[in-house]
């Protein structure tokens, strides 16, 4: 293939059921839209590399040099090959200039190149196998590929049921959190931050297969930003609702999340709540706090004049929550990529607190494991420089039958350790059901 080709494939709304197709393949994964937006599916990258603490320039460059190996997808499409995978919280902390973390399991950042993708447009109702053509394997494999989604995808198989897991325990449960939270508001009287995010990490049991458990996840709790990555001793399944970076062209977005209610089962009380919500003046604070954080942020690439804030304290409804979100945008400057732009941003604002680095530190202080990959970006790079990135919340580590769940929230002056910590379990939620709790 001297350049992309594209082969249309018959549009199916569960793209799941084309990844039954390719999930047998090395280093599968599907960055799932939910069924609202553009899903893309690939497998069998042609370079995948998991880095060790302390490789964080070779991160950066890496991305560089794999985002200039190949041809910008052919017009109307949004990708056609690139780099998908994922940047850890842990990673962030190198690009912040702190010292290394506690020990943790996962690579701080793992990706892989990948020659070919099917791409699902839920909003135009098609769906595309593309293939870069860069890679010798590709050309000689694109008829087999082409075989392979030759014929309309099956519903995909249903998830196994009656495979619950049992929650182990709690990385800060009610008295540890309440300590910890008590530093923190130490902190904000001394003025030495303004918000930190602090999270709990619950340990759980289950032996049910991770694409079972990502089915019935996504089930429970479908985002615009989930994922599911299989890098095979490890798998990540994240029903993300909020979006880090996204770059088409020089024009950069960015829609931080701060302030969180839960869903009601009655209309009128779940009305309520979203009402509530819009009307809160600490969650309005807090999220403003975050915008201004990413303002500057933006403003390290950004050209001079150009960032703005086209929608402040939007309400978006999930399956378990409501949020607060906003809209932070501006033009990349000339001379700067994708890459600057995620060494200038990551990690986001929103799962740390303001100032950042000040805000990191605090976390490093008070929580006691490692966050990997959670509270990092699953993403994809494509080779025309265009990038889509989540923020890794409601994300699930699996680890055979080790499963890590991460939830919390960002905690200012007038916050309440009760509320903040009943936040957390109604962003848990999903997590509790999918193992019976």
């Amino acid at each position: 293939m001297s350049r992309p080709r594209v082969q249309p494939l018959p549009y199916v709304r569960d793209a799941g059921a084309w990844f039954e197709r390719l999930r047998s393949l090395p280093q599968p994964v599907w960055l799932d839209s939910g069924g609202s937006g553009i899903d893309i599916l690939a497998a069998a990258p042609v370079e995948f590399r998991r880095f060790a603490p302390g490789e964080a320039g070779a991160v950066a460059a890496t991305l560089r040099d794999w985002m200039g190996a190949g041809t910008a997808p052919p017009s109307g499409l949004p990708f056609a090959g690139g780099i998908i995978g994922y940047l850890g919280y842990e990673l962030g902390r190198a690009w912040q200039g702190l010292p290394p973390a506690r020990p943790h399991s996962l690579p701080p950042a793992a990706f892989g190149r990948y020659d070919w993708a099917l791409v699902v447009d839920h909003r135009q109702r098609a769906a595309w196998l593309v293939g870069q053509g860069k890679a010798i394997r590709t050309e000689a494999a694109w008829e087999a590929l082409c075989r392979r989604f030759d014929r309309p995808a099956a519903p995909a198989e249903e998830p196994a049921s009656g495979m619950n897991g049992e929650i182990l325990g709690d990385s800060l449960p009610w008295p540890a959190y309440r300590e910890a939270f008590a530093r923190i508001h130490h902190y904000l009287r001394e003025g030495d931050i303004y918000q930190v995010n602090l999270t709990r990490c619950l340990e759980a049991r289950s032996s049910e297969p991770a694409w079972s458990l990502y089915r019935r996840l996504r089930a429970l709790s479908p985002a615009p930003w989930g994922a599911f990555l299989d890098h095979g001793d490890f798998q990540l399944l994240s029903n993300s609702p909020e979006q880090f970076l996204s770059l088409h062209g020089r024009r950069v977005e960015t829609r931080p999340i701060k302030g969180t209610r839960p869903r009601a089962d009655d209309a009128e009380q779940d009305r309520r709540l979203r009402t509530a919500l819009a009307a809160s003046e600490k969650d309005r604070a807090e999220n403003l706090m975050i915008v201004d954080l990413l303002r500057n942020d933006l403003g390290r690439v950004c050209a001079p004049g150009s960032i703005a804030v086209p929608e402040l304290f939007a309400v978006e409804s999930f399956a378990t929550v409501h949020h607060l979100v906003s809209t932070v945008t501006g033009e990349l400057a000339e001379g700067r990529d994708a890459v600057d732009l995620l060494q200038a941003c990551f990690p986001g604002g929103s799962i740390t607190g303001a100032p950042k680095r000040r805000a990191m530190q605090v976390i490093d202080e008070l929580e006691p494991v490692s966050r990997e990959a959670y509270c990092g970006s699953l993403f994809r790079l494509g080779y025309d420089g265009a990038l889509e990135s989540s923020i890794a919340i409601r994300t699930l580590v699996r680890e055979g039958e080790r499963l890590r769940y991460w939830a919390g929230g960002g905690i200012v002056a007038d916050s309440r350790a009760e509320a903040e910590f009943r936040e957390a379990d109604d962003k848990a939620a999903a997590f509790r059901r999918l193992l019976g709790g």
